[in-house]
């Protein structure tokens, strides 16, 4: 092929003779394009498949530790990478990868062969931007202020005319026992005092929370209070042993009763 690239000549008439020459520059410039052309298809052909040499690195937060996945997309396979970033595969020419690393965006490229049927890259990582929630910090009440308040645990008083009171005046007895008004203030007496217990009954569980005796989150304690219907007189004079194991057992109920 060669030869015959050698003997293609352009006839040029030369300024002051007959004779016709060969433009040898431009006959060595096609041969080294065949040259190229030759080399590329054989290129092609070796690489069969390509070592992925590469690296991840976070430079804002150095890792001693990167819990790496290389993943394949085109082939659906997937490898570890080592500890320090560092990872070697090989895929074909062409074929997108995936870096997945632990709490970081993933990365994806794609393969590019070199003429030694090698691709070699370092990925830098960028951080998530990470939302966190609002958190409120209650704390905790000793279980004295808890047993002080258990103590003074008393419903507002409303009060009623009754008794001698009543004969008296049977008039007022009368609309204190009938009338919505009257009947509104006991109703949010109740409601304080409900409210006061459930109160003070939350406070015990995130001591009992906080000493590992029982598991709830805070969103848990009003259906667990509700399953321990304590009486009211039991809450005001229990010892702390006596209410400790009273709600250790109702959470063992409670426990097997949600699974």
């Amino acid at each position: 092929m060669s030869q015959y690239i050698i003997n293609i000549c352009y006839q040029v008439p030369a300024a002051l003779s007959g004779y016709y020459f060969c433009n040898l520059v431009f006959i060595k410039a096609l041969i080294q394009i065949f040259a190229l052309c030759i080399l590329s298809q054989a290129h092609a052909q070796e690489c069969e498949k390509v070592l992925f040499n590469g690296k991840v690195v976070d430079t804002l937060r150095p890792q001693n530790f990167y819990n790496l996945m290389v993943i394949n997309k085109s082939t659906g396979q997937g490898v570890f990478g080592q500890p320090n970033g560092a990872f070697s595969v090989y895929v074909n020419a062409g074929d997108t990868v995936f870096l997945s690393v632990k709490s970081y965006p993933t990365l994806s490229t794609i393969v590019v062969a070199d003429s030694n049927c090698q691709f070699k890259g370092v990925f830098y990582l960028k951080n998530k931007v990470q939302e966190v929630e609002q958190v409120v910090v209650r704390p905790l009440k000793t279980l004295e202020q808890i047993k002080e308040e258990r103590s003074a645990l008393a419903m507002r008083e409303t009060r009623m005319v009754t008794g001698i009171e009543a004969l008296q005046s049977p008039i007022t007895a009368l609309y204190q026992a009938f009338s919505k008004k009257e009947q509104a203030k006991r109703w949010v007496a109740e409601q304080e005092h409900k409210d006061n217990q459930v109160r003070i009954l939350k406070e015990l569980l995130r001591n009992y929370v906080a000493y590992e005796i029982i598991e709830l989150s805070d969103e848990e304690f009003e259906n667990f209070i509700s399953f321990l219907n304590m009486d009211e007189d039991f809450l005001k004079t229990a010892s702390e042993m006596e209410l400790i194991t009273f709600i250790k057992d109702k959470y063992e109920h409670y426990i097997t009763m949600k699974k």
